[in-house]
């Protein structure tokens, strides 16, 4: 059975093609969502100024602004963006995570996978990382503590582990985005205390030193890999 929070929350449907947008936003109808609907950019815009949105399922092929722009910008505000479109390169995709989105469906799919993957999203922790990195110092997960200011970690049995520089900024950067795709370009930027090049291999040796020495502590997967995209950060968060 469906969370009240799930069950009630607002979707944001932005497609130019109207019979589309219209079919998706009958099928969240029927499964309880409050939907609202956007042709455009400029409509959605006008969409998010009147109502609380919890999710925004955005096309990518729109004419004048397209949906990576509209990403870009409403990537700050932490709301969860599903990103749709009919190219299924997996370069477009990485474009569309490097962007903010936190998920990508390609054309034509199944409405019973945009409707599980929404509720996935719906049940995700907030991950707005400002919020986080805002807020208190200290961060919990599967049974870690980190104190992503002072670079303090501890495992589950309270013991200290010791981490580099820069595997301290990677399980910060992954932290305080819980759930979300990130690539290996995002990942290289937001850590920045790695002593790597900027290069695909760099990222993967960097996370799987960090694997190990967590693996050491606790067997439990912390950072899964998504194949030929990026890493994503398994356990939920929340402020200790």
């Amino acid at each position: 059975m469906e969370s009240k929070v799930i069950a009630s929350a607002t979707v944001l449907v932005v497609d130019d093609d109207a019979s589309i947008r219209d079919a998706i936003a009958d099928f969240l109808a029927s499964h309880g969502f409050l939907v609202r609907a956007a042709g455009n950019a400029a409509a959605c815009e006008r969409e998010l100024r009147e109502a609380q949105v919890d999710v925004v399922v955005l096309d990518v092929m729109m004419p004048g602004e397209d949906g990576l722009s509209v990403c870009r910008r409403l990537a700050p505000t932490g709301v969860p963006i599903l990103m749709l479109s009919a190219l299924d390169d997996v370069t477009d995709r990485i474009v569309g995570l490097e962007v903010g989105a936190w998920d990508y469906l390609t054309k034509p799919f199944e409405p019973r996978e945009l409707l599980a993957r929404i509720r996935a999203l719906l049940r995700r922790p907030s991950t707005e990382p400002s919020t986080q990195e805002r807020g208190g110092r200290g961060i919990t997960f599967a049974g870690w503590w980190l104190d992503v200011e002072e670079r303090r970690l501890r495992d589950p049995a309270g013991r200290p582990v010791s981490l580099s520089e820069g595997e301290y900024a990677l399980l910060a950067a992954f932290a305080v985005r819980p759930g979300r795709i990130l690539t290996r370009d995002t990942l290289l930027d937001l850590a920045r205390g790695l002593d790597a090049a900027s290069y695909d291999r760099a990222i993967d040796i960097a996370i799987s030193r960090l694997r190990r020495k967590l693996a050491e502590a606790d067997p439990a997967p912390i950072i899964e890999t998504v194949r030929g995209v990026g890493y994503r950060f398994v356990p939920s968060v929340r402020p200790a």
